[in-house]
């Protein structure tokens, strides 16, 4: 199957799947985590999908190979925040976030890989 765009990348798609978790998630945060834990959690998340569609779209190898990265330590910042979360309110659930973003890092881990050839 031929991309025709980004939108078709199973790890971007995989990816907006995150962003709506961790959105589910960051609202069972107390109100006072509203410009902490919740905005840095969100910010995370969503530069994950924002940056492989920025990436694609320079049409350019190494300037995508450059995004995902990116992309990928926004994942690796988004799974610390996570952990925090854990710790911090145990009876906020993060399995369903933390399932979707192993599936992404190891996407991303697997098409940088093959980009760096």
């Amino acid at each position: 199957m031929a991309l025709n765009s980004y939108k078709d990348l199973l790890v971007w798609q995989k990816s907006i799947d995150l962003v709506n978790e961790v959105y589910i998630l960051t609202k069972q945060l107390p109100k006072d985590e509203q410009f902490g834990l919740v905005s840095q959690t969100r910010r995370a998340s969503v530069s994950i999908p924002s940056n492989i569609a920025e990436g694609y779209r320079r049409n350019h190898k190494t300037e995508y190979r450059h995004f995902l990265a990116i992309a990928f330590g926004s994942a690796a910042e988004l799974e610390t925040q996570l952990i925090i979360v854990e710790r911090q309110y145990k009876v906020v659930d993060i399995k369903s976030s933390q399932i979707i973003l192993e599936e992404v890092l190891k996407m991303l881990n697997t098409i940088i890989a093959k980009l760096k050839d």
